[in-house]
């Protein structure tokens, strides 16, 4: 099996096209790279032709692209409903659904598809990628590359390896990570949330606890982040922005695979979700929002 290298990657396939599957492949396009995005399903991908043409169409009328360069990242573009894309892709990002099942099997297939020399990352925040690395027969070519949503803007990467990823396959996909545009940092242990999911979410527990004890309102909790510790957003706004949903479900996945007390789901998040106050995108989370 030959050595993984930076100079081999002309094409990038990405397994899925949702918020964060779409956006990468645009990263990718923008950054110069011919790119594939997957997904089963046809409705998907026309929304992420749509929502990829509109952003690039605003960052045009904002003056943060030339047309020349839209117009070339969109050419760079396709879109298919097969999975047989990897048959000549030279790096696989998967972003699809967080499901062990669905993504074991998706690295099976490319394992099967793929050339000998691609590298298979998964974009998953919570599944480490020693539990899909055995399906796909290459196991040292296997790691995390996990984007932070909004990927088109987000810096930093995550990239984790396992205890059988080959020191190539980590130095092809920090460098790749950087001819994209973004700040990669390496993590050499999977631990369930890596590091920025970690850090995240032992500054809103702590914001959550000072909050239900009346110590300060939510807003003050928030400034405080902000103007004494320099956060750009305090860990309510942030929350709201990530989504509750997706603060809720990665506790879940964390509390599943760790069973410790102190990483269950909060309960006042799980309130919100129940309620359908999911922040941003609905208009209320922890704040209102003007739809």
């Amino acid at each position: 099996m030959s050595k993984p290298a930076i100079e081999n990657i002309r094409h990038i396939l990405v397994v899925g096209s949702g918020a964060m599957g779409s956006q990468i492949g645009l990263v990718a396009a923008l950054a110069g790279y011919r790119v594939t995005v997957q997904d089963i399903s046809e409705e998907m991908l026309e929304a992420a032709k749509f929502q990829l043409a509109s952003r690039l169409k605003a960052n045009v009328a904002k003056g943060k692209a030339t047309a020349d360069d839209a117009d070339a990242a969109l050419r760079r573009l396709t879109f298919t409903t097969n999975l047989a894309a990897a048959a000549d892709a030279d790096f696989v990002i998967e972003a699809a659904t967080e499901r062990l099942d669905i993504k074991q099997q998706i690295f099976t297939r490319l394992g099967e598809l793929a050339p000998a020399h691609a590298i298979l990352t998964t974009n998953s925040s919570t599944l480490g990628s020693s539990k899909v690395a055995d399906a796909s027969g290459r196991p040292e070519q296997v790691c995390n590359m996990h984007f932070f949503n909004p990927a088109l803007v987000m810096k930093c990467v995550e990239v984790v390896r396992h205890r059988q990823t080959s020191d190539a396959t980590v130095e092809v996909t920090l460098e790749l990570a950087r001819r994209l545009g973004k700040e990669p940092v390496l993590i050499n242990q999977e631990v369930p949330g890596f590091v920025a999911n970690r850090l995240m979410a032992a500054v809103q527990k702590e914001a959550l606890a000072l909050h239900a004890a009346g110590v300060a309102t939510l807003a003050d909790i928030d400034a405080t982040a902000k103007s004494a510790l320099g956060h750009p957003m305090g860990p309510f706004e942030l929350m709201d922005m990530v989504g509750l949903d997706v603060i809720d479900f990665i506790a879940q996945a964390t509390h599943a695979q760790t069973g410790e007390e102190a990483d269950r789901p909060h309960p006042a998040i799980t309130e919100l979700v129940v309620r359908g106050r999911l922040g941003r995108k609905t208009g209320h989370g922890w704040y209102r929002y003007a739809q």
